[in-house]
């Protein structure tokens, strides 16, 4: 026997195109969202904070309890989605992703704000001296400035959905090439007394967690060292 069965690989295929999908999409949802509670004044900065960070003390199966409620065939979601014709989310790779999404974007949106914050104003203040539009400032100025945030929160939004339990089962169920991914998969070893594959999955897991997070300070160690005098 190998060192992983079929059914180990087939989940961890699974886990990394639920992960790259929803970094795509908090990328393209949480650069914006970054943005606007790094700038606005508002006093809904921090309610909307308050709700982005919430997954980051939320129990998992909470959020996925009530994530499977709204997207079920009673709840409003669930109920827009059927009017659509798309059906119904829960136990389905897209309701895998929009779980993903919600319960990730904290660790992608976090990091950008911060990276946003400690940009300041003058490089705005300087593109709009030069007549750039707000939004080539963003594109031009902020984005690149904004790199190292963008990394962290990218990696970090990748591997934090990689390791995700809770919320996938509450949502995803255990669906083997739809929903079945690498933390349920050790679950379902554990359950069935298979210890040894179980070990040897949880060992790819570490070693993931391990590479990711050496690569993470090893970009801020450049980063902080490329910024010195």
């Amino acid at each position: 026997m190998g060192l992983l069965t079929p059914s180990d690989l087939q989940a961890i295929g699974l886990t990394l195109r639920v992960a790259a999908l929803t970094t795509l999409v908090l990328l393209l949802l949480g650069t914006p969202l970054a943005w606007w509670l790094a700038r606005t004044r508002s006093w809904l900065k921090k309610p909307v904070g308050a709700l982005v960070a919430l997954p980051i003390v939320l129990p998992p199966t909470v959020l996925g309890f009530y994530l499977l409620v709204l997207m079920g065939p009673q709840g409003t979601v669930g109920q827009w989605t059927q009017a659509l014709g798309l059906g119904l989310l829960p136990f389905s790779f897209t309701g895998l992703v929009v779980a993903s999404v919600l319960y990730s974007l904290p660790f992608m949106v976090q990091p950008v704000q911060n990276a946003m914050e400690a940009m300041g104003t003058r490089p705005l203040e300087v593109a709009a001296s030069l007549r750039a539009s707000p939004v080539d400032s963003f594109f031009s100025v902020v984005l690149p400035l904004c790199r190292p945030g963008l990394v962290t929160g990218s990696i970090m939004a990748f591997a934090h959905t990689v390791g995700e339990f809770g919320v996938v089962l509450m949502v995803g169920g255990n669906i083997p090439g739809v929903t079945r991914v690498i933390s349920v998969q050790i679950y379902d070893h554990v359950e069935a007394m298979e210890y040894g594959d179980a070990h040897r999955l949880a060992a790819v897991m570490l070693g993931f967690s391990f590479v990711v997070l050496l690569a993470l300070q090893m970009y801020n160690g450049r980063q902080r060292k490329g910024a010195g005098p």
